[in-house]
């Protein structure tokens, strides 16, 4: 049986959708467009990445702290190191960094975590 998609996931989607929109219409909340949106950032890439692995591709894959951990690494990199180099609209920002290490924690204790807490107490 599939499953459908996350609401938390849609749930985010729609939170980036609402601050494109407000900074389209020059509306700028510091904490949101700064931090709020990183610190979604990388349970929204966990998620998507289980979702395709799972119900696209058929996998019974569940990610691990492992793969959490080098999620954080690879965004920290890529949205803090290397955009910034490439292009002036990109800004490094240690803070962005600590956003994407409590996102990515939140959804190992919450999703993964939590998940794995269940399913022990399942075998009992």
């Amino acid at each position: 049986m599939k499953k459908g998609i996350s609401y938390w996931f849609l749930l985010g989607l729609a939170a980036w959708a609402v601050i494109i929109f407000l900074r389209k219409n020059g509306i700028y909340i510091p904490f949101i467009n700064n931090h709020f949106t990183d610190c979604i950032t990388v349970p929204m890439y966990c998620y998507l990445i289980e979702y395709i692995m799972n119900s696209l591709l058929g996998y019974q894959w569940k990610p691990d702290l492992k793969f959490v951990l080098t999620s954080i690494l690879y965004l920290s990199f890529l949205f803090e190191v290397l955009c910034p180099m490439l292009s002036e609209r990109f800004t490094g920002d240690i803070l962005d960094v600590l956003a994407y290490g409590l996102g990515g924690m939140i959804y190992y204790l919450f999703r993964i975590k939590s998940f794995s807490i269940h399913k022990k107490a399942d075998r009992s």
